[in-house]
């Protein structure tokens, strides 16, 4: 690469060269290389931030164009006419029984989650979603859009939420509407009686108090009332010409539900502005509706003596009644364990003498269930309620006694391990009266959890009180997390212990006569490789968070399986970011219903083979066990904090401790989906690919044999060679040498850097203490013997999925990563080179270098401009009649200051978070 200002081209093309090197010096590093050469041309002048940010900018495209073309393949065929074609062909039962039932069934439930993972901005988003809609992935289509991100709120969060529900409710209906056209068609006498209800929907945003402080009880019910109005608004809409009269009285429901939103959205701190708002909620008055069921009786009455026109309306709209309520879907609160048992301590332990996990609690757990009377309860009670779980309850009470009486709602239990947990739950439904409308769901995502899941299954399935309550209910449902489990034990243990689990829930079933009532389980993950979905097809997709052999577990017991997946944030919502992307993605749900196996399928060589699959298991999870407690993984982790990515959600990424205790930071104390995220921005996701390799030592060809063999073998391996494919061990070791003090040293030692010699002296002298060199390298090498005993290993497996432009993807991130380090080079440079301010506020200048050296960077920028403000008195703002000579030209203020340090250091880190978008674009997902 010589002189001038390169392009992409230029990159790519040096980088190829670079890494040919490799083979005369194997621990020779391209990336680091490229990040040098480019380091020396912007510090000699001949390449300007200016030109970096053109870079990034046609990097960034490319990675915008990369993310719709793969969602336009996986969620494909888009176009509407091809997938109206498919439903019409799905639905070919000469029988009408076979035809209704086959779509009064749930094909899967989805859920509409959120947490850190809007990455992109709005613009983004809706580019990617314009492009994979209309098939058109050129620049002009795509790279127009500006990256400039909002901050993300739970408001933002929420309503996007709601404009994916919104498009996803217009495909339903638009299959609804094929539907009943087709058995209008074919069976003209018995038609108007089907209830399609291809999907249900459901939300927890602005419901889910996991890890989180900021809702309070009065945002679920001004969701929850707003989310009203919008649908009441829906079917009225719908309703106007075909149904004047109704649309009319659906109207004033809904105009009596959104001012009844405003006055929740109001300041409720006061008792008096609280009880005004509850008594007109809670009031009897002519426009309320807190039940569909006499209006959808009425709109399936008004089809009987309809034309079929009309009928076909009038249907479309009950059936979208009968599936969503008075809401925009069903809604799902969610506590932690740790709340529900501080919560229930006070009932059967006041003295804290019990062990929650003892036997001795559970019996007295029994005893309280066995005790229990319903309490009335009101929004006073609600409001001075201090236990988080407990408010959990008293608002669902008050939602479904003056919100919405018909719609069930789930209560989430993260990082449930206790038996007690579950009855403690179930004991607050009780209390509250709602144990008839709310489905406890224990949340399996720790590794005690997976470890230990099947006893806790096989234990609460064994109490009388819980069984009676499944058979009021009409289901037992769980909830399985991949997100945290792929943190935990690795994304390829994480599925095959969650599999397990889920094959565990039906024994247990069996085992205590519930197969009468469902099985309702809840699979959250994220996109990507890296949490708990498949990057390969939509077939892929679908079977790897809920196997055919798990699936056949159900089946073969006679237990009607409901499947329900998350569509998680940003990531998520771009599957329905359009008409067009949502139909797609529901007709391929509808082709693939999730509950759908072979019951009569011979078994897969990998679960019939378990003297090599769980061996195999087991050596993956003891490898990526090592990992987590490893203290040089850890580091290497959380060595640049989360600095590396962008602010993503209105949930904090990291839970609460020390910000001063960076360098100790456990792996813990980040949350699982900037975990994930960090992995891919260093270059390797250990969470999918480590101990793969090392798994098969010793015994490659019967592994090899294995996974050639059996399908859920190669979709693991189909996985592995995805993650690997975009994995480079040499840029985890290239982050480390940024923190190298022998290359500071040495790198001015020519001679022909000499007007940086004096920062990279000071960076050489700061660093001689740093360890991060030592620990990217140990990882690096410890990464390296597993991939090659990885690469050992897929040698002996065919390539089912190639990628033909691999290798251009490969480059692009390494020029995207050596771009970075470039922009964090120069960064710490000009960090080093601010002129010397005082101590303020117990923080010296160590401490901002090191804000800046752990990419702490708007706190190191904060104290900067605290310490060099240029926004000073002027002299001129004051008139005084005597004249001053001072200031003269010598003293002008710290503007110079902020042109060469502060604003280059701001716009560098700038940069190098919109490269980070762009590798996760690359890579399909942040996180």
């Amino acid at each position: 690469m010589t002189g001038g200002a390169p392009c992409v081209a230029d990159l790519n093309a040096r980088l190829a060269d670079l890494h040919r090197r490799t083979a005369e010096t194997p621990l020779f590093n391209p990336v680091f290389q490229l990040a040098l050469e480019l380091s020396r041309k912007l510090e000699l002048g001949e390449l300007a931030l200016d030109h970096i940010e053109a870079l990034v900018a046609e990097m960034e495209c490319e990675g915008l164009r990369a993310r719709a073309a793969r969602l336009d393949r996986i969620a494909g065929p888009i176009a509407p006419a091809e997938n109206e074609q498919r439903i019409d062909a799905l639905a070919a039962e000469d029988d009408f029984t076979t035809f209704a039932v086959r779509w009064q069934r749930p094909a899967a439930h989805i859920v509409f989650t959120a947490h850190p993972t809007f990455l992109l901005s709005r613009a983004q988003s809706e580019a990617v979603t314009t492009s994979a809609s209309s098939g058109d992935f050129s620049e002009a289509s795509v790279c127009v859009a500006s990256p400039q991100r909002d901050t993300i709120t739970l408001d933002h969060e929420h309503e996007e939420a709601m404009a994916a529900l919104t498009r996803g409710q217009a495909a339903r209906d638009r299959i609804n509407t094929r539907l009943f056209d087709i058995a209008a068609a074919r069976f003209p006498k018995k038609w108007k009686s089907l209830q399609p209800m291809p999907v249900r929907f459901a939300t927890w945003v602005g419901y889910d108090m996991d890890g989180r402080t900021d809702i309070s009880w009065s945002t679920s019910i001004r969701y929850r009332l707003q989310e009203k109005a919008l649908r009441l608004a829906s079917y009225a809409a719908s309703l106007e010409t075909a149904l004047p009269g109704l649309a009319e009285r659906v109207e004033r429901a809904r105009a009596h539900t959104a001012a009844m939103a405003e006055r929740f959205a109001g300041d409720l701190s006061a008792p008096e502005a609280l009880s005004k708002a509850a008594n007109a909620l809670t009031a009897e008055h002519p426009d309320k509706i807190i039940s569909l069921s006499a209006i959808i009786a009425e709109l399936e009455e008004e089809a009987r003596h309809a034309d079929p026109e009309l009928a076909r309306t009038f249907l479309v709209v009950a059936a979208a009644m009968r599936a969503d309520g008075l809401g925009m879907g069903g809604i799902h609160f969610r506590v932690n364990s740790s709340q529900l048992q501080n919560a229930i301590r006070q009932r059967i332990d006041p003295k804290a003498n019990l062990n929650l996990a003892s036997q001795a609690a559970l019996v007295r757990m029994r005893e309280l269930l066995a005790e229990v009377k319903p309490l009335t309860s009101n929004f006073a009670a609600l409001a001075i309620e201090n236990s988080t779980a407990v408010r959990q309850f008293l608002a669902m009470a008050q939602i479904l006694a003056h919100i919405d009486a018909d719609s069930p709602i789930r209560m989430l239990v993260a990082e449930c391990e206790q038996p007690t947990t579950v009855l403690a739950a179930l004991y607050y439904a009780e209390m509250f009266g709602v144990a008839d409308k709310v489905d406890v769901s224990p949340l399996f995502e720790t590794e005690t959890a997976l470890e230990h899941g099947g006893r806790l299954l096989d234990a609460v399935l064994a109490e009388p009180a819980y069984r009676a309550y499944a058979r009021r209910r009409g289901r037992i449902a769980i909830q399985t997390g991949f997100s945290d489990a792929g943190r935990f034990v690795g994304q390829i243990s994480a599925t095959l212990a969650i599999e397990r689990l889920q094959g565990r829930l039906a024994e247990a079933m069996v085992a205590n006569g519930l197969t009468d009532v469902s099985a309702l389980v809840f699979n959250t993950g994220g996109e990507s490789m890296g949490r708990g979905s498949h990057p390969s097809s939509m077939e892929d997709r679908l079977h790897w968070q809920m196997s055919p052999w798990a699936r056949r577990r159900f089946l073969r017991a006679s237990i009607r399986l409901e499947p329900e997946v998350s569509f998680q944030g940003g990531d998520g919502y771009l599957w329905f970011g359009s008409d067009e992307l949502a139909l797609a993605t529901l007709t391929r749900f509808a082709e693939m219903p999730l509950w759908a196996a072979d019951a009569e399928a011979i078994t897969d060589p990998f679960y019939r083979r378990t003297d090599l699959s769980l061996d195999f298991y087991r050596a993956i999870r003891e490898v990526q066990h090592g990992h987590l407690e490893s203290r040089t993984y850890s580091r290497a982790v959380t060595a640049l904090g989360l600095g590396l990515l962008n602010d993503t959600g209105s949930r904090k990424s990291r839970r609460q401790s020390d910000l001063a205790g960076d360098r100790t930071m456990s792996l813990r104390q980040i949350r699982a989906i900037p975990h994930n995220a960090v992995l891919q921005q260093l270059g390797y996701p250990v969470n999918v690919i480590a101990g793969v390799g090392t798994a098969a030592e010793g015994n490659q060809e019967e592994i090899a044999s294995l996974l050639r063999e059996s399908e859920r073998g190669r979709a693991l391996v189909r996985l592995v060679r995805a993650a690997n494919a975009l994995a480079s061990i040499k840029t985890v070791a290239a982050f480390g040498e940024l923190f190298n003090s022998a290359y500071w040293a040495s790198r001015p030692y020519r001679g022909d850097e000499q007007h940086i010699s004096d920062g990279c002296l000071r960076l050489a002298e700061y660093l001689t203490k740093d360890d991060r060199t030592g620990v990217y390298r140990r990882l690096a090498s410890r990464l390296r013997v597993d991939a090659l005993k990885l690469h050992r290993l897929l040698a002996l497996i065919p390539d089912e999925a190639p990628h033909p432009d691999r290798e251009t993807t490969r480059r692009n991130i390494g020029a995207l990563q050596a771009l970075r380090l470039t922009l964090f080079k120069h960064m710490f440079l000009r960090t080093v080179m601010v002129p010397q301010f005082s101590r303020a506020n117990d923080i010296s200048r160590d401490d901002v270098l090191e804000m800046f050296f752990t990419l702490r960077v708007e706190d190191g920028l904060a104290q900067l401009r605290r310490a060099f403000p240029v926004h000073l008195a002027s002299i001129g703002d004051f008139k005084v009649d005597a004249p001053s000579a001072y200031p003269d030209s010598s003293a002008t203020g710290y503007a110079q200051i902020h042109r060469d340090f502060i604003d280059p250091i701001a716009r560098c880190y700038a940069l190098s978070l919109r490269i980070g978008t762009a590798i996760a674009n690359e890579f399909g997902a942040h996180g």
